[in-house]
C-alpha cells in the first residue's frame, strides 16, 4: 500500500518554472551516467531512481561504486561514495552556470581515474534551452512542491507496480527518464503491446503534474471504459489514461483517488491489449 502526503495548490507559473530548472539540472546526472555507467539495453543505464529521504534523484553506481545525486529541493548536486546517507561533496547549482557544474564534475572524474572529457559528449536527445539563458535559479518553495509530487508519485507507482506483478506480468522498477523527466515503468503485456504507468511533472500536453497509464498500440477509443472521477482518456498523438494535478487536488482523499485511478486504468489497458 502506498503512502501519500497531501499536496496543496501551488502557483502554476512558479511550479512550471521550477520544473524546467530541475529538468535541466537533472541532465548532469544523465551526462555522468552516459559517460561512465556501463551501457545497458534501451539506455537503462541513463535512468535514475527517486530517493525520498534525500529529496531527489540518484544515478546508477559509477564503476567505483560512487553515485551522483540531485537534491531537487534546492538543486544541489551531491556525490556519494562510502556513506550512502551523507554526500562526500556537494555543489549547489543556484546562481551557477553549466560550465561551473561541468568543472566540478570533471574534477571528481579525474580524481576517480575517469576520463573528464567524456562529460562533454552530447546527450542522445535534445532539450530546449533554459529560459534564463544559463544560470540556475532556485525557488525553494516551488521545488519543495515539485519534490512532494515526485515522492508521492514514486510511492503510488511502486504500489500499482506490485499490483501488476501480482497479475503475473513483468514490470520493471519505476525509474526517472531524464529526457522527459518522468517516472515510468513500461510493462510488456504481449510482444509489441505495452502499457506504461507513470508520472509526468508537466509537459507540452499538460503544463501541470499528472499521472498516466499509456496503451500501445492504441485501441479504438470508443471501446475504452469510463475512468474514476480524477481521470480521463487522452487520444491526441498518444492514447493514455490521465489524472491531472488539478483533479487530484480536488479529491477528498488524494492518495486513494490516485490509487483507484491507476488500478482502474491498468486493468483497462491490460484488457485492451490482451
Amino acid at each position: 500500500m502506498s503512502t501519500w502526503c497531501p499536496v496543496h495548490a501551488f502557483d502554476h507559473a512558479r511550479l512550471a518554472a521550477a520544473r524546467v530548472q530541475a529538468h535541466h539540472a537533472t541532465q548532469w546526472l544523465a551526462r555522468t551516467a552516459y559517460a561512465y555507467v556501463p551501457p545497458q539495453p534501451d539506455d537503462r543505464h541513463g535512468n535514475l531512481g527517486w530517493d525520498a529521504a534525500f529529496g531527489g534523484l540518484m544515478s546508477h553506481p559509477l564503476p567505483d561504486g560512487a553515485q551522483l545525486g540531485l537534491r531537487v529541493t534546492d538543486l544541489t548536486l551531491a556525490l556519494f561514495t562510502t556513506d550512502a546517507s551523507a554526500p562526500h561533496d556537494i555543489f549547489p547549482l543556484g546562481g551557477r552556470h553549466d560550465p561551473d557544474a561541468c568543472a566540478w564534475l570533471m574534477g571528481h572524474a579525474g580524481m576517480r581515474n575517469l576520463d573528464p572529457s567524456a562529460l562533454d559528449a552530447p546527450l542522445p536527445y535534445m532539450l530546449a534551452e533554459k529560459p534564463d539563458g544559463s544560470a540556475y535559479s532556485v525557488d525553494a518553495e516551488a521545488l519543495d512542491a515539485l519534490a512532494a509530487w515526485f515522492t508521492n508519485a514514486n510511492a503510488a507507482l511502486g504500489a500499482v507496480r506490485e499490483h501488476i506483478v501480482a497479475r503475473g506480468l513483468a514490470a520493471p522498477p519505476v525509474c526517472c527518464w531524464p529526457h522527459h523527466f518522468d517516472l515510468d515503468s513500461l510493462v510488456t503485456v504481449a510482444p509489441g503491446r505495452t502499457t506504461g504507468i507513470g508520472f509526468e511533472p508537466g509537459d507540452a500536453y499538460y503544463d501541470e503534474p499528472y499521472f498516466y497509464v499509456s496503451v500501445f498500440p492504441a485501441p479504438d477509443a470508443a471501446t475504452l471504459p469510463k475512468l474514476p472521477a480524477v481521470g480521463h482518456w487522452h487520444t491526441q498523438n498518444f492514447t493514455a489514461a490521465i489524472a491531472t494535478a488539478q483533479k487530484i487536488l480536488g479529491a477528498a482523499d488524494q492518495g486513494g483517488a490516485v490509487q483507484e485511478f491507476l488500478r482502474a486504468a491498468v486493468d483497462a489497458t491490460i484488457k485492451a491489449l490482451s
